[in-house]
């Protein structure tokens, strides 16, 4: 692609297009502004030459015109003295200037044409690099903004997930006591059953020997 249909796609290219079809509009017109700045560089270049072309071309012409006026002042010279073969050779000489300064005076209108095109496009390619860095730096603000609220977000939310933890902690340590609490009432409850039981034995073992002893005793009266 040559410079200038690169340039001419820069100056003709529509930024909210390029942005909305951008996975990363940051690094998209980064990029944009980039190449704007170095579009900008070579038209400046490439105007400061042709500045200097027509600056060569107007001192051509100056010369060919002081040329043709020489060889009209010999040409009149040579009439003077009727030397009419050696006027038409100075005449000869002016019209060979004249044809070179019509060609000097084509290439600096093509000069100037080109340098009107350039002025054009540089004026819109300035403009066009003042909105893409006006937008650059909306983006990097927007950007900054996004990441801060992102980890003030991200902080909010591990305080959330803090504070879901120490509760969820707290009711298992509930549970673990009600759960140590039954376990102590189950092993008192199975003591007292224990003991429950063995006092009953004691008691009919007390019974039983009370009644034996209300038997012999009845028993040796009887006798």
């Amino acid at each position: 692609m040559g410079m200038f249909s690169r340039i001419s796609d820069i100056v003709q290219a529509n930024l909210n297009a390029i942005l909305d079809k951008a996975e990363e509009p940051e690094k998209v017109i980064r990029l944009i502004v980039q190449e704007m700045e170095e579009a900008l560089v070579e038209l400046r270049t490439v105007t400061a030459q042709h500045l200097a072309s027509k600056k060569g071309l107007q001192r051509r012409i100056e010369g060919c015109e002081k040329q043709g006026a020489d060889w009209q002042s010999k040409a009149e010279l040579a009439m003077s003295k009727q030397k009419e073969e050696l006027a038409r050779s100075a005449l000869e000489q002016k019209f060979h200037c004249e044809k070179q300064i019509e060609q000097f005076q084509d290439e600096m209108h093509q000069i100037e044409s080109s340098l009107q095109g350039l002025q054009s496009d540089i004026q819109r390619l300035q403009e066009k690099l003042k909105d893409a860095r006006g937008r650059q730096k909306a983006l990097e603000s927007r950007q900054q903004s996004a990441v801060t609220r992102l980890r003030a977000k991200h902080s909010a939310d591990e305080h959330k997930i803090q504070q879901v933890i120490g509760r969820f902690e707290h009711y298992e340590y509930r549970i673990d006591e009600l759960e140590a609490k039954l376990e102590a009432y189950d092993v008192v409850g199975k003591s007292e059953s224990l003991e429950s039981e063995f006092d009953k034995m004691e008691r009919e073992q007390y019974l039983d020997d009370a009644v034996n002893a209300l038997k012999r005793k009845a028993n040796t009266k009887a006798a």
